[in-house]
């Protein structure tokens, strides 16, 4: 009887401190235990120098440690020459939430598949928009908390905000990791400036649902009296909507309103499993669609107020 040999892959993520990479290690987990394969998830820490080090090590090991496929969410860039070495060694490579350049010249000649999955990011920021205009109907200022600029995902969806977002709605952008932590040390850092309590902001969004959370507790935590109460009552917006956390936060009233990520992981390796057998079946790019939570025309304007 001819035993067949199990699949192995490895998922890398960002980091761990965050709901949504930890539904993306779910989702891909649950894809592995449904095909019987083996599957290893490793964290960077926010890392691109750590991420591009952990995976080399995978490629290089022996040949019965080594992976069937990679499965990589990016920190920084689409790790290029980690991408290459995966390819020359046969090994699978599939890019999370974000496209190569590469990967249609790297399909032509790889043994193994390479392709993306993706969630359409730039439909993200202008979701995001759209709920800012919706909340703020008369305008105002939002602080948005982004996360790393070295990452293009987060810039197609700070660009589709910015383009949606009606021209009455002024952003001040403040710099995140996004993490919960992040969101808390930016918001308290930010109002430590002179400028901050006279700033008439009128919504907090972030890039995540995390840094929406530590943004609300730092206001909750360095604010005192009226003004405590005055920003515990703005909106606060998120992005990703997991089902135990970031969905939970809206209905719980934590959170105004947050966006749906599908989380790609899962499909990305139910597709490196299929794309074994045949790696030129695969499509290039599989793109899955965001989703606001709620819907768009639930949201109403709230009477909150300003917080100066």
């Amino acid at each position: 009887m001819i035993q067949v040999k199990k699949l192995k892959f490895i998922v890398s993520l960002l980091v761990e401190e965050n709901d949504y990479q930890l539904e993306q290690a779910a989702a891909a987990k649950d894809a592995a235990a449904r095909l019987d394969a083996d599957l290893e998830v490793l964290y960077a820490g926010n890392d691109a120098v750590v991420q591009g080090q952990q995976l080399l090590e995978c490629i290089q090991s022996s040949p019965d440690r080594r992976p069937d496929g990679i499965i990589c969410h990016p920190v920084g860039t689409t790790l290029t020459q980690v991408a290459r070495e995966a390819v020359n060694s046969g090994i699978g490579w599939a890019i999370l939430n974000r496209e190569a350049s590469y990967t249609s010249e790297f399909r032509q000649n790889a043994k193994a598949p390479v392709f993306s999955v993706t969630v359409d990011q730039h439909e993200v920021g202008r979701i995001q928009g759209l709920q800012m205009g919706a909340l703020l109907p008369e305008g105002g200022l939002v602080l948005y908390i982004v996360g790393p600029k070295s990452n293009p995902a987060l810039q197609m969806r700070t660009a589709g905000a910015e383009a949606a977002k009606p021209a009455n709605v002024q952003l001040r952008m403040l710099p995140g990791r996004l993490t919960e932590q992040s969101g808390y040390d930016v918001v308290s850092n930010w109002l430590e400036l002179s400028t901050a309590a006279s700033s008439p902001v009128k919504l907090v969004a972030a890039q995540n649902d995390s840094m929406a959370m530590g943004a609300r507790r730092a206001f909750a935590e360095k604010m005192v009296g009226k003004a405590r109460e005055q920003w515990g009552r703005l909106p606060y917006i998120g992005c990703d909507a997991c089902p135990q956390t970031g969905q939970q936060w809206v209905r719980q009233g934590l959170l105004t309103a947050s966006i749906n990520l599908p989380p790609t992981a899962g499909r990305a390796v139910e597709l490196m499993a299929m794309g074994i057998q045949a790696p030129s079946a695969l499509a290039e790019r599989t793109m899955l669609s965001p989703a606001p939570f709620p819907a768009l025309e639930k949201l109403k304007l709230q009477p909150t107020g300003t917080a100066k």
